[in-house]
């Protein structure tokens, strides 16, 4: 109705009852011409719903404000605590106290979080966690965790009150993850699992959130939550996964002669295109021990699948299959050797977002490079259809497989793969020439220690047979002359006679 209209309407009943209205003060507050309702604080319908979502929107502000600078004000008490603790060293009586009040604080399960609790319980430990500093802020903060506490803030915001419980939820479970760094790698490994479980559930079930939407916010979740945990629960002490990656990569390196033929690798790396895919995919493997998310090291193996599986494409001019694609991964695998290779596999399986790891591409290939690993660990003569002992000299370094080179190079191979194969070919031959010429040299010794030894036992039996007598020394003899005194006066003797010419 129009504001005259109205008026006219109120006037008729007022003066039917007799009592005189003041026609401004049943006006909506904001003017707009329509009559308030005192249930409504003064305000129209349309104008109370809007106050409410501007309130509403003004107190999510506010506290998503609230929760930057409670953020900040963490990273300025770390950083004064550095500071302090850089001037001052502790003892080790302080230290044992420190770590037996963080023991005693430890909470049992994570689950405990997660179930219907009272406010009051939630609200004691906002204050408690408000007087004395958080266990966070006993890590080491960097570059790469900031960046990616800000990107979580900023994601949880399009998610308005389910993002707030997602932030707070995430705290909690960081908070009870430092008190239980006593815990053995599998008990951490069972909380973060339940943990990604029951946010989900939450999500799905409270929240109503999509599916698709459901999946993005673990990912973030897994991802601000990993970054803050890698250095604790990555290739911890108190596991054999140092051991495993040591043992892995030196099988690897006496392993580093297995060639694509011996185990039918159909990728012709003769091909640029086909060698380029090769490098990527090596790139790629190695390139997966640098993440720190579990998701993002799951990247970098599907990266390296998809270049392998493109290679056997291009090399075949078909499309690859799973036969073709292990063995092919297995010599990615010799041949880049990736580091901590057993390290981080185990820290995909044991953090990684469990629908990732079952489901997808993502999980396929993983599954893939695990089958990789053990068929290494397993490898034998009869797995690359050897004898025993050309692999056992093979694996002692004694000699090498010589590698085949094709006998006609295609017009498109460039000039420097050629010499390369040339160069290769020379290298064999004389390799070859130099253990024929050690193999003479040790036999040319050995001869020349029997002739030595022949000859000196022949000397010893002549000298035997034959003994040397020593004569007495003989008399000096005289002179022509000595006895011709008498011819005293004999003419001398004649000297050459020089005439000029």
């Amino acid at each position: 109705l129009s504001f005259s209209s109205n008026r006219r309407k109120m006037n008729l009943k007022s003066e039917r009852r007799g009592i005189h209205v003041d026609q401004s003060e049943l006006l909506c507050k904001k003017g707009c011409g329509y009559y308030g309702n005192p249930a409504w604080q003064g305000f129209c319908s349309k104008c109370w719903r809007e106050e409410y979502h501007k309130a509403r929107q003004k107190q999510i502000q506010e506290d998503w404000e609230l929760a930057e600078r409670l953020q900040r004000e963490e990273e300025e008490a770390y950083a004064s605590s550095q500071s302090t603790q850089g001037a001052q060293s502790l003892t080790f009586s302080k230290f044992e106290e420190k770590k037996t009040n963080e023991k005693t604080r430890k909470v049992t399960t994570v689950k405990k979080f997660f179930t219907a609790s009272s406010r009051t319980g939630a609200k004691k430990a906002e204050i408690q966690e408000a007087k004395a500093p958080s266990p966070s802020i006993n890590r080491q903060a960097s570059i790469e965790t900031d960046r990616v506490s800000k990107e979580f803030i900023e994601f949880l915001k399009t998610y308005h009150k389910p993002g707030q419980d997602i932030y707070k939820q995430c705290k909690l479970f960081l908070d009870t993850m430092n008190h239980k760094r006593d815990l053995s790698i599998e008990e951490q490994s069972e909380c973060a699992q339940d943990f990604y479980q029951n946010v989900a559930e939450k999500l799905q079930t409270r929240w109503k959130v999509p599916p698709e939407r459901v999946e993005k916010a673990m990912d973030q979740i897994e991802k601000y939550i990993m970054t803050r945990q890698y250095k604790y629960v990555f290739c911890p002490e108190t596991t054999d996964d140092e051991k495993k990656d040591l043992a892995v990569q030196k099988r690897i390196r006496a392993l580093h002669w297995v060639t694509p033929q011996m185990l039918c690798v159909p990728v012709n790396e003769e091909i640029p295109e086909v060698s380029d895919m090769v490098v990527k995919a090596i790139t790629d493997i190695i390139e997966m021990d640098s993440k720190r998310v579990p998701r993002d090291k799951l990247a970098c193996i599907t990266k390296c699948s998809k270049h392998i599986f493109n290679a056997i494409k291009v090399t075949k001019n078909e499309p690859a299959s799973a036969d073709d694609f292990l063995p092919t991964l297995i010599y990615i695998v010799l041949k880049g050797n990736p580091p901590r290779l057993q390290s981080n596999i185990q820290y995909i399986t044991r953090f990684c977002n469990p629908s990732r790891l079952m489901t997808g591409e993502d999980g396929y290939y993983f599954t893939n490079l695990c089958c990789a690993v053990a068929f290494i660990e397993k490898l034998d003569a009869q797995s690359l259809n050897l004898s025993q002992e050309d692999f056992d000299r093979f694996m002692t370094g004694q000699t090498s497989p010589k590698k085949q080179e094709p006998e006609s190079f295609s017009p498109d191979v460039c000039l420097g793969v050629k010499q390369m194969y040339k160069n290769l070919d020379l290298l064999s031959q004389l390799n070859e020439r130099q253990e024929r010429i050690v193999s003479e040299a040790k036999k040319l010794e050995r001869d020349l220690i029997d002739w030595t030894d022949g000859i000196t036992k022949e000397v010893q039996d002549i000298v035997e047979k034959y003994p040397l007598e020593i004569k007495p020394k003989n008399q000096a003899l005289a002179a022509i002359d000595s006895e011709n005194v008498e011819n005293d006066k004999l003419p001398p003797p004649l000297q050459p006679q020089v005439y000029a010419g």
